[in-house]
């Protein structure tokens, strides 16, 4: 009986080896960070993709403000919560804004208990 439990828990780990690295990747492409913009006037949520996010400084919010303050503008995706095919909310990528710099601009991250869909380049 031993061979067979060591047989069952060497194909479990095999498996679970195979997943993450063939699987994980192509999650990872597909992160995105949520960060909330806020203003005088009102605040919205935009997603970075991971690739977009490494290609700033500080890779976070501060890194965001930063480019906004250094270029004056930057496009993101606004993002929302809706509901998905099953009836679970998520937040989803609503369509592509430009972001422009201001003195009165805070931007902070953004958690969610709600999965987060990736962005989908297609439908700028």
């Amino acid at each position: 009986m031993p061979i067979s439990k060591r047989l069952l828990l060497g194909l479990g780990l095999a498996t679970f080896m195979m997943e993450s690295v063939v699987i994980q990747p192509a999650r990872a492409a597909d992160k995105v960070s949520l960060f909330k913009v806020i203003t005088t006037k009102d605040e919205i949520v935009i997603g970075v993709s991971e690739a977009d996010l490494a290609q700033m400084e500080g890779q976070n919010a501060g890194g965001i403000a930063k480019m906004l303050v250094a270029k004056g503008s930057m496009s993101a995706w606004q993002y929302a919560v809706r509901k998905s095919s099953s009836g679970d909310l998520e937040q989803a990528p609503l369509h592509k804004i430009g972001l422009i710099a201001s003195d009165s601009l805070r931007v902070e991250p953004y958690a969610t208990p709600l999965k987060v869909l990736p962005i989908d380049e297609t439908k700028e």
